[in-house]
Parts: C-alpha cells; sequence; structure tokens
C-alpha cells in the first residue's frame, strides 16, 4: 500500500469514527430527552375518567383533573379547601391545600393537579379555566354588584 492509499485510509477510518461518535451522541440525547419527558407527563382527565381509570393512578401518582365546581360544595377546612368537581356524570371530592385562585366560586371550571388519597383528590395546584375571548360585561351586569 503506498503512502497516498494508507492515507486516505485513515482519513476515511477517521470520519466514520467521527460519524459514530456524533450518532452516538445524537441517540444519546434523545433517550434523555424521551425518558424525561415521560417521568414529568401529566395527565389531564375529566372526574368520570378519573373513576373508570382509578386503577390505573394509584395514590400519590400525580395527573390533571378538570371539572366544575359544583354548586354549593365550597367548605373552609383547616387544610384549605375542600369541594366537589363533576362534568356532569361523576363527581370527585377535592381537597385544595393552600390559598385557591382569583375567581374560585361555585360553578367555575377549574384544573387541578394533585393525586388521589384514599377517596379525595388531593390538590396542590388549581387554575382556572376560562376562554381566551374576553368580554367586556353590560352596562348594570357587572359580578360584584
Amino acid at each position: 500500500m503506498s503512502g497516498v492509499e494508507r492515507r486516505v485510509a485513515e482519513a476515511v477510518a477517521h470520519r466514520k469514527f467521527i460519524l459514530f461518535g456524533i450518532g452516538g451522541v445524537v441517540a444519546l440525547v434523545v433517550a434523555l430527552t424521551v425518558v424525561g419527558l415521560n417521568s414529568n407527563l401529566t395527565y389531564y382527565l375529566y372526574p368520570t375518567e378519573a373513576h373508570d381509570q382509578r386503577s390505573d393512578f394509584p395514590d400519590g401518582e400525580r395527573f390533571r383533573l378538570a371539572g366544575l365546581v359544583v354548586e354549593g360544595s365550597i367548605v373552609d377546612v383547616p387544610r384549605g379547601k375542600s369541594f366537589q368537581v363533576t362534568d356532569g356524570g361523576a363527581i370527585v371530592e377535592v381537597v385544595l391545600t393552600g390559598t385557591p385562585p382569583p375567581l374560585f366560586a361555585d360553578g367555575v371550571p377549574v384544573l387541578l393537579e394533585g393525586s388521589w388519597r384514599g377517596g379525595e383528590f388531593m390538590a396542590d395546584e388549581a387554575i382556572i379555566r376560562h376562554s381566551e375571548n374576553y368580554e367586556i360585561p353590560d352596562e348594570g351586569n357587572y359580578p360584584d354588584e
């Protein structure tokens, strides 16, 4: 093998080594991203789905629960607020620790994050759901009046 052929063979081997290294780094980044996303995934269920899939979410496994606050169900408790949410089918008992969000009231759509504890959904985070369209109330129909 001449000197030129040897240098060409070394250059090709060097390029293959670099390409395999880059491919390995890309595969590692993709694998870490997928594992990270799966471990931080939080499910979003309505009360009927939460009841139907209760066995899929053992006590302590976090997920999100969305529904309407049942009229007349909000009660102050030492840990925060106790209330019920529904989707028109099932009703879930909820205990929200901490301060509820502004506009929290009977009949509002709410998105809660927490986990089951026995028969209750223990939420530590709540967001009031609303549409992206803001409408100015008609004259004289303000909520505080």
